[in-house]
């Protein structure tokens, strides 16, 4: 957690970042003192010049996670989760990531493995996952300015993720890099992509396919007992398939 920097909440789950504790924190109810800000400790009830109600703690990851750069789309944080929980990415695991873009799900994904590889081709979007891995503090991400389709460097990686407009082109390359047993996975916001990919992967005897999926998420809103789903929601992302490494 980052001690020089604070989340606000107020009762209603409204949040604010504060970056600077150097400088009044203002909001749609209001400012808060910079005094108050940097006296304030974890948990303090502090209140705005109107008298709205904020709680004040350190961020954790996930609240910068939410600030980073973002220039490329990225993967939403609902198939992010799905990708960690069918392959088992825990603190031991090493990822290839291809297809960096803003970098955040390399960046995420380092909170969680042991070390994240991620490929990029754009120096533009280069500049901006380095930018984002400063800002979030992490020391287990490498960035590469590399094409996956056309080579790879890594060994014995437990899991390759490709966010790539031709991920079939990257195949022959993912199983020179993973383990036996280790998992690969695409991420294609179209049909023809996943359809291409995984008859690719049939036919490729170091893999074995496992399936392909959709999250959709819908919020709902909750109040006394009024509840509803939301109207508008996060729908459609993209497919996420899973594959295995076998040989």
């Amino acid at each position: 957690m980052d001690t020089l920097k604070k989340v606000l909440i107020t009762k209603q789950g409204r949040k604010f970042y504060a970056k600077d504790l150097s400088e009044d924190l203002h909001t749609q109810y209001g400012f808060i003192n910079k005094d108050e800000l940097k006296k304030a400790k974890d948990g303090d009830l502090l209140k705005s010049n109107t008298n709205k109600e904020f709680f004040i703690f350190a961020p954790y990851f996930i609240d910068l996670y939410r600030k980073i750069k973002r220039d490329a789309q990225i993967i939403p944080l609902k198939d992010i989760g799905l990708i960690i929980a069918e392959t088992g990415i825990n603190k031991e695991s090493r990822v290839l990531d291809a297809g960096s873009g803003s970098g955040a799900l390399a960046c995420f994904l380092a909170g969680t493995a042991k070390e994240v590889i991620t490929y990029e081709i754009r120096e533009d979007f280069i500049e901006i996952v380095k930018s984002n891995i400063d800002f979030l503090g992490l020391k287990n991400i490498k960035i590469k300015n590399k094409n996956i389709y056309q080579e790879v460097d890594e060994k014995n990686i437990d899991v390759v993720i490709l966010d790539l407009p031709e991920p079939w082109n990257a195949i022959e390359n993912c199983a020179k890099a993973l383990k036996p047993g280790g998992f690969l996975v695409s991420y294609s916001p179209s049909v023809p992509q996943v359809a291409d990919f995984v008859n690719a992967v049939r036919k490729n005897e170091s893999f074995v396919y496992l399936k392909t999926v959709e999250i959709i998420e819908r919020e709902w809103e909750v109040e006394e007992r009024r509840v509803r789903p939301k109207s508008s929601g996060l729908g459609h992302s993209g497919f996420l398939s899973f594959v295995r490494k076998v040989r």
